[in-house]
């Protein structure tokens, strides 16, 4: 914590040294230009203040997302949280390749949004898909699905400590089939959801006729504690306030 007087300098001066104009300072008499100064030197910021105020940045958002995680006694609000936090998921489909992988599992990497980054989102892992990718081909064949989140994929877990496969490094599995989203208020809907937290998406090739899609979940599974994994409807994960 900063209390008193401060002890640091903006680089290029020393104490009791009349400071110069932003970007210079002043060496043997002369006032010059900072050499390779950062931004927050040459606005006459602290060196050691710049340090605090970008600790304390992610020191907050660290403990927001602590701050945010519902109690594991109420797992359908825990399983929101999961699905808001993550940004992308494991994709798990029946594998309708040549042999020998035909009918086996097959686990792809895939980028989801559930809506714009914000206290809660719309509880649907949205996708933006293509057939040329293998696992939609799978779907294509079996629209069956599971999709896997998990806080490991946050700053969350390894603050605190958790391994992944630890129960209080939350996941959640969800199982349902996979559809193509019409075009329309939800397609708008699930564009925003999606550009908003991969802006990549936007600039990737057109000629690869993407195309928004959603899990439409069915079974819910949630571990986030000990004694067992947690069975949540769907009802109750849409209902839950996060």
């Amino acid at each position: 914590m900063l209390t008193g007087k401060s002890s640091c300098f903006p680089l290029g001066q020393k104490e009791g040294v009349r400071r110069a104009p932003i970007g210079q300072e002043v060496r043997g008499g002369r006032v010059l230009p900072i050499p390779g100064s950062s931004a927050a030197s040459k606005a006459g910021i602290p060196v050691c203040e710049e340090m605090w105020v970008w600790a304390l940045l992610l020191f907050g958002a660290a403990v927001g997302l602590s701050a945010g995680i519902p109690p594991h006694e109420e797992a359908a609000r825990v399983a929101r949280f999961v699905a808001h936090s993550c940004d992308w998921a494991a994709l798990a489909t029946l594998s309708a390749q040549e042999p020998p992988m035909r009918g086996q599992p097959f686990a792809n990497v895939f980028s989801v949004s559930d809506g714009p980054k914000g206290p809660r989102g719309s509880g649907v892992p949205y996708m933006y898909l293509t057939t040329l990718e293998v696992s939609v081909q799978d779907l294509q064949v079996n629209a069956n699905a599971s999709l896997t989140m998990s806080l490991a994929q946050t700053s969350y877990c390894k603050r605190k400590g958790y391994d992944p496969q630890s129960p209080l490094c939350a996941h959640v599995i969800f199982s349902g089939f996979v559809e193509k989203v019409p075009n329309g208020t939800e397609a708008d809907f699930a564009k925003t959801a999606l550009f908003s937290r991969h802006p990549e998406m936007a600039s990737w090739p057109r000629d690869h006729d993407w195309f928004f899609a959603k899990l439409n979940i069915s079974n819910v599974w949630v571990l986030d504690y000990f004694g067992g994994i947690k069975t949540v409807t769907p009802e109750e994960y849409f209902n839950a306030v996060p």
